[in-house]
């Protein structure tokens, strides 16, 4: 496998803590590559406890494939993972994951709250029954992404937007410590964005940590601390007010993004508020 040509100067990779367990996700010399085509190249990430965080970057950038690297969806070539110190497998009920919508299987006949159920297997068991406490904090997940009067509708049934808010309230009815979202305000409606964004404020909150895939660059200061800027590699992370820079921007787009001013000037702004 050979190294790609990567446009995005790398950033040297955060000062790693002797004591990893606080960190949710910790992510060193990334290697992933699909066949022969290298996606996510000696890529290094360092999630700070506690924040709301967005990956951002150009198409085909990898961001996507970290999140699914990291979860095992896809296997990694080389690098080092751990969530709080640990690999996933042992701390993955501190782990909640809301996919690309356009990746699920949308015809399955199963109700919005049976769902979001589903978040509950562990306490469930694949072969449990789901009782009226299951039951209960179903509802209760789908109350808080605004979907209470949808419970009994088949999730085929559902619009774009209303699909991305079931699988939000699965992720959230786990009550895990992280949540890793993969774009999930991609082509979805304002009500559902209103939601999201009310959920992010909610779990940063409680301080819980939230990383998720972003492309709309002029809400990154209204809706995240952090910023990842990734082309492959990491490019520089931090927080958002440091970090999210016209320079920055170029060296992870390449100087081709026509919106770039736009974005920083939306931080700007965000930042007198």
């Amino acid at each position: 496998m050979n190294s790609p040509a990567v446009s995005a100067r790398p950033a040297l990779p955060e000062p790693e803590p002797k004591d990893t367990s606080t960190i949710p996700l910790l992510v060193r010399d990334l290697n992933v590559a699909y066949g022969r085509k290298v996606v996510v190249w000696d890529l290094d990430l360092t999630v700070p406890p506690g924040t709301t965080m967005a990956i951002v970057g150009p198409n085909g950038a990898g961001k996507s494939t970290l999140l699914k690297a990291a979860l095992g969806i896809v296997p990694p070539a080389s690098g080092r993972i751990e969530f709080f110190g640990q690999p996933f497998e042992a701390v993955r009920h501190r782990v909640a994951y809301v996919p690309q919508r356009e990746s699920v299987d949308w015809d399955f006949p199963v109700s919005a709250w049976e769902v979001v159920a589903m978040g509950l297997y562990r306490q469930i068991g694949w072969f449990g029954r789901v009782r009226g406490e299951h039951r209960e904090r179903a509802l209760a997940a789908l109350a808080k992404v605004g979907l209470s009067e949808f419970a009994r509708r088949q999730i085929s049934q559902l619009s774009g937007g209303q699909q991305q808010r079931v699988f939000l309230a699965r992720a959230l009815v786990q009550s895990a410590d992280l949540f890793l979202m993969d774009e999930p305000f991609a082509s979805v409606d304002a009500a559902t964005e209103r939601a999201i964004v009310a959920v992010l404020q909610e779990l940063r909150s409680h301080g819980r940590t939230v990383v998720c895939v972003h492309h709309d660059l002029q809400t990154v200061p209204e809706y995240f601390e952090h910023v990842a800027l990734i082309n492959m590699r990491l490019v520089r992370q931090g927080p958002v007010d440091e970090v999210f820079t016209a320079e920055n921007l170029r060296h992870t787009y390449g100087g081709k993004l026509s919106l770039l001013e736009d974005a920083v000037q939306a931080a700007r702004r965000q930042q007198m508020v």
